[in-house]
């Protein structure tokens, strides 16, 4: 992958993860609790975990409609419901596992209130969630944030780039080592 390609993704994956804890702050603030809880396992307010599944739906999804006619693209609407939903519920499971084994548990186990789930790590109507949150990701906001990062001159793409990742890592690292 070229260099401004990987400067790319790292910025959208950052730009995705902040609108994931802006999602999960929305959800327990407004819908379940009306009370501020950071949803993050990190200090600061991204999860990385929908950074990463965006990434992942960008480089196994995003090219079946990216450049396609308009029919064509609402023709792959149920297709990218499904490959998205199915990719984020096991990104979500895998996570959960890896959560589990590292810090004891997992942020989302009331997972068990809903009617169907597996061991409260995933559920049916999170899964659905994401499946339209993957397509309001691929349709609306990636050609949006592509249109942005063609924009931005090479030194600044790879400036910010690095400043992410060293944000991410400092957080990282103070989550691990200083909580």
């Amino acid at each position: 992958m070229k260099k401004r390609k990987i400067a790319e993704h790292i910025l959208f994956f950052w730009i995705y993860a902040v609108i994931g804890w802006i999602y999960e702050v929305t959800l327990e603030t407004v819908i379940y609790r009306w009370g501020f809880s950071n949803r993050g396992v990190l200090f600061g307010p991204w999860l990385p975990v929908y950074g990463f599944g965006a990434t992942v739906f960008l480089l196994l999804w995003y090219r079946l409609i990216k450049g396609k006619t308009l029919k064509k693209k609402l023709l792959m609407i149920p297709a990218i419901f499904l490959l998205t939903m199915a990719t984020a519920t096991l990104i979500e499971l895998i996570t959960s596992y890896l959560c589990e084994w590292t810090i004891g548990s997992w942020p989302w186990q009331t997972y068990a209130d809903y009617a169907i789930n597996f061991q409260a790590r995933i559920a049916l109507s999170p899964s659905i969630r994401f499946g339209i949150g993957g397509v309001i990701f691929l349709y609306v906001i990636q050609p949006l944030l592509d249109r942005l990062a063609a924009r931005m001159k090479d030194k600044a793409l790879y400036v910010t780039a690095i400043l992410i990742v060293t944000v991410l890592a400092v957080d990282l690292a103070y989550t691990v080592f200083l909580r």
